[in-house]
């Protein structure tokens, strides 16, 4: 008789192959039974996805140019103002600007009102993100994904909240102490 490949389930995902690095994780299956007299063959027996595991073994944080910002419309600040909980300890933010490097399609094809602000994100075009409580980090008093501690001219990783599908990379300009951003350009650190 014809038998085919018989393999088992997959393992579980192992944890990513180097820390602080995009690298891969790995899943892997065996053979339960061989193909025989023709029977169809064995499929892949292993499988890679991408990965990026922000903690050293030692547990402790790593370079920080890893994390991608999470961003959203400059609008969304007035009204994280005032639903913020103020207990009068809040730090001064900062701006950083950037220059658009690649875009994802999924930024052109957010049709709900809440999207509509992704349009605004252009290849090569230069973008304003504002850094505030409550997204200022207390400790390291920074961002996450600003960029501080990148090299000159090293591309970094973006997400727009509300469209997993619009995301992308980026150049850091310089940072501004003091926040000027032009409203259409404007965007927040999440």
């Amino acid at each position: 008789p014809v038998i085919p490949c018989v393999v088992s389930q997959w393992s579980v995902w192992s944890g990513c192959a180097e820390p602080c690095k995009t690298t891969y994780r790995v899943r892997r299956r065996h053979v339960i039974q061989e193909p025989r007299n023709g029977g169809e063959a064995c499929p892949a027996l292993e499988e890679r996805a991408g990965c990026v595991e922000y903690w050293t073994q030692q547990g402790t944080e790593c370079n920080q140019s890893l994390i991608p910002a999470l961003i959203t419309t400059g609008g969304f600040g007035k009204a994280r103002k005032k639903r913020a909980a103020a207990d009068g300890n809040e730090r001064a933010g900062y701006c950083v600007e950037f220059q658009l490097v690649a875009i994802t399609p999924g930024c052109l094809h957010s049709h709900q009102s809440y999207t509509h602000w992704m349009q605004y994100l252009r290849e090569g075009h230069t973008v304003c993100v504002e850094c505030q409580h409550p997204a200022l980090d207390s400790r390291s008093l920074h961002c996450y994904g600003d960029g501080s501690g990148s090299k000159k001219n090293q591309l970094l990783h973006w997400q727009a909240v509300g469209n997993p599908q619009c995301k992308g990379t980026w150049k850091r300009i310089r940072q501004l102490d003091t926040c000027s951003c032009p409203s259409v350009h404007s965007f927040l650190f999440i």
